[in-house]
């Protein structure tokens, strides 16, 4: 006979193993948050103190330095997003499902 889902939820919640996931998982969000955060505002401050190096050109052309700044930002939170999905289907998927599997016994 299949445990129902409380007593299924109330072992999950009680597992160390758990606590342990719960635990990497919102601190690799924290990590991944301030290093997009520092990017971020060390843009806005670099917009906002050295409007003159981002209007700087490249090659005498139109396009500045800011430009593949700004594009290295946006790069940026896609790169930090793939990397935290990495880790999430990589390591934190496996836990899950032996937490989950330990718990229905």
């Amino acid at each position: 006979m299949q445990p129902t889902n409380d007593v299924v939820l109330d072992r999950v919640r009680t597992d160390p193993q758990f606590k342990e996931l719960v635990e990497r998982r919102s601190s690799l969000g924290w990590i991944l948050s301030v290093i997009m955060l520092v990017i971020y505002f060390g843009f806005i401050l670099m917009i906002a103190y050295d409007k003159d190096l981002l209007a700087r050109s490249l090659s005498g052309g139109a396009t500045t330095i800011g430009i593949p700044i700004g594009l290295g930002v946006i790069l940026s939170a896609f790169a930090l997003t793939a990397i935290y999905v990495w880790r999430a289907n990589s390591v934190f998927d496996d836990l899950t499902h032996r937490i989950v599997e330990r718990a229905k016994q």
